[in-house]
Formats: C-alpha cells, sequence, structure tokens
C-alpha cells in the first residue's frame, strides 16, 4: 500500500485544488492506498508524491494542471 501527499501554496490559494485532487485520487484509488495527506506549504508549491516519489510538480510542469493525469500517474506507481 501507498501514501500520496499533496502539497499546496495556502497564501495562493491552492487548497480547493488540493481538496479536487485529493477526492479524485480516493475516489479511484481509495482501496490501493494506505493515506492521502495534505500538507500546506508556502512560495507556490503544488507538488504530488507517491511514497516520497514526485509525480507532479506545477513549478516543472509544462502542461496545464490535469487531475486525470494526475490520477493516471498515481494509479500507475501504486499498481
Amino acid at each position: 500500500m501507498s501514501t500520496v501527499e499533496i502539497e499546496y501554496c495556502v497564501p495562493c490559494g491552492f487548497r480547493e485544488r488540493a481538496l479536487h485532487v485529493q477526492q479524485a485520487i480516493l475516489s479511484g484509488l481509495e482501496q490501493e492506498l494506505d493515506s492521502v495527506r495534505l500538507v500546506m506549504g508556502d512560495h507556490g508549491v503544488f507538488r504530488i508524491s507517491v511514497d516520497d516519489e514526485t509525480i507532479y510538480d506545477k513549478a516543472e510542469a509544462s502542461d496545464e494542471f490535469d487531475v486525470d493525469a494526475i490520477v493516471r500517474a498515481v494509479r500507475s506507481h501504486v499498481m
């Protein structure tokens, strides 16, 4: 089983985005995960990790934010 961590920038107002990603991950993978944690951050951070391996980082992403792509990346990591 795996742990997902969603770190988001509080001052930037990314909480709703983080909650949306959390819900999407839980909807598709709840049985495969130990936990999905929200971690408050700052400085524009929006990063998603599975078992301490970054699968999405807003700072490095060239594409637009895509929840479905993030869920697929989490799924491929845990299965």
